[in-house]
């Protein structure tokens, strides 16, 4: 059985709440190197909504996370029947 690489977290990623809604955002990227970091939302039913495209930093994948809580409301993650893809 293969391993699955070691990931290094973002010190961005963590718990989010807004609206009375708690997220979880991870944002990570395999450790020890400088590749592209990839973001996920996990709601509180346990929902996973992933981003396709990675991001540069760490801090651009927080700033598109953010853009999207203004844009649509952090219940946007809530209201997919199936898990999303942004």
């Amino acid at each position: 059985m293969a391993k699955k690489p070691k990931l290094e977290h973002s010190d961005l990623a963590g718990e989010f709440t807004d609206d009375g809604v708690t997220v979880l955002v991870d944002i990570f990227r395999p450790a020890g190197t400088n590749g592209d970091w990839k973001m996920e939302v996990v709601t509180q039913h346990e929902d996973l909504i992933e981003w396709e495209e990675p991001f540069a930093t760490d801090r651009e994948a927080f700033d598109e996370f953010l853009a999207t809580i203004a844009r649509e409301g952090i219940r946007t993650f809530l209201e997919e029947e199936d898990p999303s893809v942004h």
